[in-house]
């Protein structure tokens, strides 16, 4: 389970007009889920009816009046914005005022760029397939593009505000003071800002790099067909084969997942060299000296923690992944436990639930924990905020979308009745009631960055999971959601901590030159290896797998964040368990703070600490407990067997 940022027009927009030129933004503008979110078609009788959204609160279509009328005005304002502002603040002459009156109007603006990315967005990710919507996606993200050159001058111009006088305007108008977070944000990036003209120049250029490339990737895979006993399938319903509770279905799925990659093994190489390579060649322009760097600035994380995680995780092995894919072998009764096995079902697990079902499972659970955030997520059930039906070209993952501040966000799922798909939901509810949450602090300081979006979402998760298995009845069902709990948090800690290794060995290697298809297969194979264990057979029926992992073209090093994240909510639930008095409420302003104060301040309250070696091993402690528990309760099920 895994979260992805998909880099689209919508979260472009959104970095271009906090004017974090430099970076991938710190927001989760748009969440998919990567590796539990395949999915069969589902039918009515196995998951009931399914809603589709309404974006009547965006645009009644693209052939609403108010969609062209809306560009236009955006057109204005942004030139506009230009023409008022552009070279004030080199001089001496403005004012608090100027610059409170500055950043507000470009909060408007922001708002409204945002409303025209976001349903641009949404429609194409429900119609993949639709050449005229994939042309008006296309045509909106260049225009508004276009447009975002207005602002380049902007952060270039605040940069050079002296502190003196920054802090000056502070005390002079307290209004201003609200904006200190941004203009920090903006100071970060100082070092790494160029010219306006050097700036113009590569944001135009990105339409036809990088995004350029992410774009073709998508629609590869979207194209892509995989033969499986004669059906043509898509690599949604071939992936969703990987949990089927038959080790024939799983095997036939890989080979068909592999062969196909492998039919397109070139283009796909071709691709992640071409992602690589338009990133250092940024990455040299900017001044960034580790290919990490961006990413850490953007999630306002220091590298030093980065590499505490990451080296806590790798530590874990051995007393997680490895121990527990052991454990699920030896419960699948395999003899050879392949790669395509880590998230199979365990026999005689494949209880469906309906939507109906679904929602009143997730709305109980955060009503236990929070009526407030029960009723924020019920509104996306009860007016149209979620699209959960399958359907051809639907994006096959999962997502939540924030539009602006002043509009609610949208979610997008594709719900087949599993467990997982209830996790998924409440995932997606849990983004959805953070962005309301943190609405408040407007466009600008809004969203938390990355390491710190994920809390709301994962701990959403946790408390539904923990509903179900305090009302599980038999062994067998608490050995179930244990298992297909603990799946999910390996694919979320350990599989993107792997994702993460094998991302810093493909960025150092392709500086020495192009990457051969056999390098990648390499070292796509040899991080797996050590993440996974022994007990996980590979061969070279997977060494092409790497290809069809979106993180990788969309988003270069975003994945860590997830582990960040994962760990963060363990040690939060832990806390909530042992002491819940209050913790709502400290909970609750952790998520309202949105992007206005950075991890080590947030985290205060709770006494946690990212930078403490420890902390870590607090998060990661919890997936062990679970282990520990999954084991205890096979053993009593195997004694169950022999007395029998």
């Amino acid at each position: 389970m895994t979260v992805l940022d998909m880099t689209c027009s919508k979260t472009k927009i959104a970095a271009l007009l906090v004017g974090l030129l430099i970076i991938i933004t710190a927001t989760i503008n748009i969440m998919k889920r990567t590796d539990t979110c395949s999915q069969a078609p589902a039918t009515a009788s196995s998951a009931g009816k399914l809603p589709n959204w309404d974006l009547s609160d965006l645009y009644k279509g693209f052939d609403d009046p108010a969609w062209e009328k809306d560009k236009q005005q955006i057109k204005k304002d942004a030139e506009a914005f230009n023409k008022r502002y552009k070279g004030v603040f080199k001089s001496n002459t403005w004012t608090p005022d100027d610059l409170l009156k500055a950043i507000q109007e470009y909060e408007k603006i922001s708002d409204k760029l945002s409303r025209i990315g976001t349903y641009s967005f949404l429609r194409y990710t429900t119609a993949l397939k639709d050449t005229n919507i994939l042309a008006i996606n296309q045509k909106t993200e260049e225009e508004l593009t276009e447009l975002s050159n207005n602002f380049i001058f902007f952060t270039l111009e605040l940069n050079n505000i002296s502190d003196d006088a920054l802090q000056t305007a502070y005390e002079k108008n307290k209004s201003l003071q609200h904006y200190k977070p941004f203009f920090d944000k903006v100071r970060a990036i100082k070092p790494y800002q160029r010219s306006e003209e050097v700036e113009k120049v590569m944001n135009d250029q990105s339409i036809t790099a990088s995004a350029a490339w992410s774009r073709l990737h998508d629609e590869i895979e979207t194209d892509m067909l995989f033969n499986v006993d004669g059906q043509k399938l898509s690599l949604n319903a071939v992936r969703n084969m990987f949990e089927d509770s038959d080790p024939v279905i799983r095997k036939k799925a890989a080979i068909s997942l592999s062969q196909g990659l492998e039919s397109n093994k070139k283009l796909f190489s071709f691709i992640m060299n071409m992602i690589i390579k338009d990133k250092e060649i940024g990455d040299n322009a900017r001044g960034f000296t580790n290919p990490i760097d961006n990413m850490n600035l953007a999630n306002q994380v220091e590298g030093k923690v980065v590499d505490a995680l990451v080296k806590a995780v790798k530590a874990s092995f051995p007393r997680t992944s490895h121990r527990y894919y052991a454990l699920k072998k030896k419960m699948l009764g395999l003899e050879t436990f392949e790669y395509w096995d880590r998230n199979a079902a365990l026999p005689n697990t494949n209880k469906k639930y309906t939507w109906d079902e679904s929602q009143k499972i997730i709305l109980n659970a955060y009503n236990k924990f929070s009526p407030k955030m029960a009723t924020l997520a019920r509104n996306f059930y009860d007016k149209n905020w979620i699209d959960a039906s399958i359907k051809e070209g639907k994006n096959p993952g999962a997502f939540c979308s924030p539009v602006a501040p002043s509009l609610h966000p949208y979610v997008l799922v594709n719900f087949n009745g599993k467990f997982d798909d209830i996790l998924t939901t409440a995932h997606e509810l849990g983004h959805g009631i953070h962005f309301i949450l943190s609405a408040p602090q407007g466009p600008l300081l809004s969203n938390a960055p990355l390491t710190l979006a994920e809390t709301a979402s994962i701990f959403g998760e946790m408390l539904t999971f923990q509903s179900l298995l305090s009302k599980a009845e038999t062994l067998h069902e608490k050995q179930s959601l244990l298992a297909s709990k603990i799946d999910s948090m390996i694919n979320t800690v350990v599989r993107q901590i792997a994702f993460h290794l094998f991302e810093v060995e493909v960025h150092k290697k392709r500086r020495e030159g192009e990457l051969k298809i056999e390098d990648l297969n390499k070292i796509w194979m040899d991080t797996q290896k050590e993440a996974l264990g022994p007990s996980v057979h590979i061969d070279k029926t997977i060494e092409s797998f790497w290809a069809y992992v979106p993180h990788f073209v969309h988003a270069p090093f975003y994945v860590y964040s997830y582990a960040f994240a994962d760990c963060l909510v363990n040690s939060l639930y832990a806390i909530y368990q042992k002491n819940p008095d209050g913790f709502e409420e400290k909970y609750l302003e952790l998520l309202r703070a949105g992007g206005l104060k950075r991890h080590k301040e947030l985290l205060a309250p709770f006494g946690l600490n990212a930078t403490d070696p420890n902390f870590w091993q607090q998060g990661l402690s919890m997936l062990e407990g679970m282990i520990d528990e999954l084991e205890a309760i096979n053993a009593q099920i195997e004694k169950q067997k022999k007395r029998a």
